[in-house]
């Protein structure tokens, strides 16, 4: 007598064995995970378009440039959250990057931190494709500098297994995505008087602060204290470790200021 198979069982058995055999398989983790990170993208752009479209009516007097913007800065959002769980998760709590193992910190690497890099490449060429095609649009030289600095270390970090640490340590600034979108989305909104506004805009210096100034420091602590295990990388990646995050770190602290002033203007308005 054979016994009935249940359809839902079955299906989550063949979505493990998807998962395990070929998106986290060593020699397709690169290829498949960039693929699903540009999917993530067309379907976080396309679901911003479809959810404003129904529950917001100001979404249709939008030009069409703001709605362009409008739906870019949704599949930021998505992959922000996405990227910023995942790097916290890797760094903090996983235990892959933990001085307790043996091994230089700087090698480690799993099939789990290298799929979601390669989401993250996915992001990067989404959206460096789309900044290139309506540019200065949606954002001008500096986040070039800034994707381009990003995607070669990415890219790198993935298909050599080195430095994830360092890369994780700086995708963790994504945490301040949300904020800036929200800031975006209000002032489009109409809202830029409103209370929300003001509340996003301290919310913004404090996640700034922390993400990208304090954490960047912590950073180049780690790099100063395993400094003997970076001299150990491959050169191109011995530089890159060494430059990018001083670029970035950089941009970050004049973004920061910028903030700092828009936040002063915003308060000066409303008093």
């Amino acid at each position: 007598m054979e016994v009935p198979v249940d359809p839902v069982m079955a299906y989550k058995y063949k979505a493990e064995l998807l998962v395990k055999d070929y998106l986290l398989a060593d020699s397709y983790v690169p290829y498949a995970a960039v693929l699903v990170g540009i999917l993530m993208c067309k379907l976080a752009y396309d679901f911003t378009r479809f959810v404003s479209s129904f529950h917001y009516k100001g979404y249709a007097s939008l030009t069409k440039m703001q709605k362009v913007e409008w739906n870019n800065r949704g599949m930021s959002t998505v992959h922000a959250i996405f990227i910023t769980v995942m790097s916290v998760y890797l760094v903090f709590f996983s235990g892959l990057f933990s001085d307790n193992l043996d091994g230089p910190v700087t090698s480690r690497s799993s099939s789990l931190s290298s799929f979601t890099l390669g989401v993250s490449i996915g992001y990067f060429i989404t959206d460096i494709a789309m900044i290139y095609w309506f540019y200065p649009s949606l954002g001008g030289l500096e986040y070039v500098i800034h994707h381009i600095l990003s995607l070669m270390s990415t890219v790198y970090s993935m298909l050599s297994g080195e430095a994830h640490v360092y890369i994780y340590m700086g995708l963790i600034t994504e945490t301040t995505t949300p904020g800036i979108n929200l800031r975006w989305f209000l002032d489009a909104a109409g809202m830029k008087n409103s209370k929300a506004y003001l509340v996003n805009g301290a919310a913004m210096v404090v996640t700034w602060l922390v993400a990208r100034i304090i954490l960047f420091m912590y950073l180049f602590y780690h790099m100063f204290v395993h400094y003997d295990q970076i001299k150990q990388m491959d050169t191109f990646g011995y530089f890159l470790v060494l430059i990018a995050p001083s670029i970035i770190f950089v941009m970050n602290l004049i973004w920061f200021s910028k903030i700092l002033r828009g936040l002063k203007k915003t308060m000066a308005k409303r008093h």
